[in-house]
């Protein structure tokens, strides 16, 4: 684990941030006593792109709904 001054960070950002960027955790002192740790973080996980084609047929197998879909609107919220 790296280690720089709080004076040392501000001074040399881009050479602490390099270290993080590599995947390295730096520990921060200050006046000689660890002050904080700045550590990388976690990649997250990449979730497939949505399959928009694959959902409408799932959700209408049939096909699109003929008609006028004020009508089917109004009968789902039971106004007719």
């Amino acid at each position: 684990m790296k280690r720089t001054t709080v004076a040392g960070l501000r001074n040399q950002f881009a050479a602490v941030s390099k270290w993080i960027h590599d995947g390295e955790s730096v520990v921060i002192t200050k006046r000689g006593r660890p002050f904080a740790t700045l550590a990388p973080v976690r990649k997250r996980k990449t979730l497939p792109p949505l399959d928009r084609l694959a959902r409408l047929q799932r959700i209408f197998p049939n096909g699109p709904v003929d008609g006028d879909s004020s009508a089917v609107v109004d009968y789902d919220r039971g106004d007719r």
